[in-house]
């Protein structure tokens, strides 16, 4: 098993994944944002299978320090509860360590109390809210 950045042809492989998270969206519009520039595409492989995906935005806000945003992660459903997101996650952290990142941080709706588990057990703190408004 392998995890690598994954290149354009691996980023059509990785949208089924990602509409497992993302639902209410289109291929074509998961596609799009997957390819945009600064979104760094990650993929968990068994074999040539990929099983797990997650982006990332390395950013540099005024009121933060440089960090990693995790805009998303997935393990195929099939597949969760194997530790291929905790190896997932692990590779974001190295690769976030390595740009000079001082954090990870990503934002998860209130009721997925079993994601908030997962990233609890790997040190992970919540410290606030991400608040919104659709307009």
């Amino acid at each position: 098993m392998n995890v690598r950045e994954l290149d354009d042809d691996e980023l059509v492989d990785a949208v089924p994944i990602l509409r497992q998270l993302w639902t209410d969206r289109e291929p074509d519009e998961v596609l799009e944002w997957t390819a945009a520039e600064g979104y760094y595409p990650f993929g968990r492989f068994d074999g040539d299978e990929l099983i797990a995906v997650a982006g990332v935005l390395e950013c540099e806000l005024l009121h933060h320090a440089p960090h990693a945003w995790v805009s998303d992660l997935v393990v195929d459903e099939q597949r969760r509860g194997e530790g291929h997101g905790t190896a997932l996650l692990e590779f974001v952290e190295r690769w976030a360590t390595d740009r000079g990142c001082e954090y990870v941080a990503l934002a998860s709706p209130l009721a997925k109390e079993a994601v908030h588990e997962f990233y609890g057990t790997r040190s992970y703190e919540k410290w606030g809210y991400v608040l919104e408004t659709e307009l």
